[in-house]
């Protein structure tokens, strides 16, 4: 199985913690999308030794993919079946997949859940953030507490009965009882989904640069600490599985795209900024994977440019055994699955595998990892250091 993900950098306005590439210049998206639907055709998901990945889940990420109109949606979707599924493909076949696209809740309109029935999409994610239309105005978020309600009202109207949303805590000056708030809100809308996030200073964001001149401040690591105890002690108890550091699904919902991103599923990414994971065995050799990485420019000029021209405007690396294994360290002990013990020693030889078992003895032993169904993960206390705990796996 294999995920595509497709990024979408428009935006109207910017958030001032965002640190993924996007763009404010809407004029471009005509062109974008040819350009995306020029590259989905030169990235085909056969590999050189013929071996076939079967597409099972599509990502519509951003920017703000709700930004792009009726017309390019459809042809966007157009170019996937072109691209990806042969002409006798019945539509049906997208009812068992998983299609997921990024909204911003003020543009889930009437009008855009007529665009979204002729869609197969059938998981919608919007960033909620939180409902204090305080803090939604410091991020410089375009929405309303109130919109996130009233577009989850519009999705189930139009049968989306997989809704996620993201959450973030940490606001300079926020309390516990701000916080426990907003987890009872999220609660009450009945999602399937939820994403919480600390809110985070990343280096060239509008925030980072408030932080750096004094204009705000961090909240302490101890209050940090406590929300997050909160937000799992509150959506566990209302039936939340919680099955990644940040992820939280009703049973039976989590997120199967971003799943894969955690446990070495290959995905191509299409677009300016995207990024591709490929892995196959190697025939007639046993246990010999080969994986690589790939990258798309970050600009949109040069990306649209590049595709016109016929090019693919993106770099490739080959992964050696011990950036796989630290890949492997930073995503699968991200999850509740953990690391499968005998899936590792194939895959990686006795020699490393051996080597994350003692490193693991002294976590066992302090509480913080545990070994459960032939899975290594961490425990509950483990989760509030696993930054710490990864690091202390990785190959130097």
């Amino acid at each position: 199985m294999a995920g595509l993900y497709i990024h979408i950098p428009f935006c109207e306005s910017r958030c001032i913690y965002c640190g993924f590439y996007s763009t404010t210049s809407l004029s471009m998206r005509d062109d974008y999308v040819d350009a995306l639907c020029k590259e989905m055709k030169m990235r085909p998901f056969k590999t050189a030794t013929d071996y076939d990945y079967s597409l099972r889940t599509i990502y519509l990420g951003g920017g703000t993919p709700s930004q792009l109109t009726h017309d390019q949606l459809i042809h966007l979707f157009e170019g996937i079946k072109k691209a990806y599924f042969p002409p006798d493909h019945p539509e049906e076949e997208f009812s068992k997949m998983e299609i997921t696209m990024e909204c911003n809740p003020d543009d889930v309109s009437e009008e855009f859940c007529k665009t979204l029935l002729q869609l197969p999409v059938n998981r919608v994610s919007m960033g909620a953030q939180t409902f204090s239309d305080h803090r939604l105005g410091f991020l410089h978020r375009r929405h309303k507490a109130a919109d996130v309600k009233a577009a989850i009202k519009r999705l189930r109207g139009i049968d989306i009965h997989n809704i996620s949303i993201d959450l973030m805590f940490g606001f300079p000056g926020e309390t516990l009882e701000d916080w426990k708030k907003d987890i009872d809100e999220a609660i009450k809308l009945e999602v399937e989904h939820i994403s919480a996030y600390s809110l985070m200073y990343e280096e060239g964001t509008t925030l980072y640069r408030m932080l750096k001149r004094g204009k705000i401040e961090e909240i302490d690591e101890e209050t940090s600490r406590q929300m997050y105890e909160l937000l799992i002690t509150q959506l566990t108890s209302a039936g939340y599985e919680h099955y990644e550091i940040s992820n939280f699904a009703k049973p039976g919902y989590r997120s199967r795209h971003n799943s894969s991103y955690w446990h070495e599923v290959p995905y191509i990414g299409i677009g300016a900024a995207a990024h591709s994971y490929r892995r196959e065995t190697k025939r007639g050799e046993e246990n010999k994977i080969e994986a690589t990485r790939s990258w798309n420019v970050d600009n949109i000029r040069e990306y649209i440019a590049s595709i016109q021209k016929g090019e693919l405007p993106s770099e490739t690396e080959s992964l050696d055994l011990s950036t796989r294994y630290n890949d492997l360290i930073t995503t699968a002990l991200r999850t509740s699955d953990g690391i499968d013990i005998e899936k590792m020693e194939k895959e990686f030889g006795d020699q490393l595998a051996s080597q994350m078992m003692q490193e693991a003895e002294k976590h066992i032993h302090r509480g913080l990892m545990k070994i459960s169904n032939g899975k290594l993960s961490l425990t509950h206390e483990g989760l509030y250091i696993s930054d710490d705990i990864m690091s202390d796996f990785m190959i130097v």
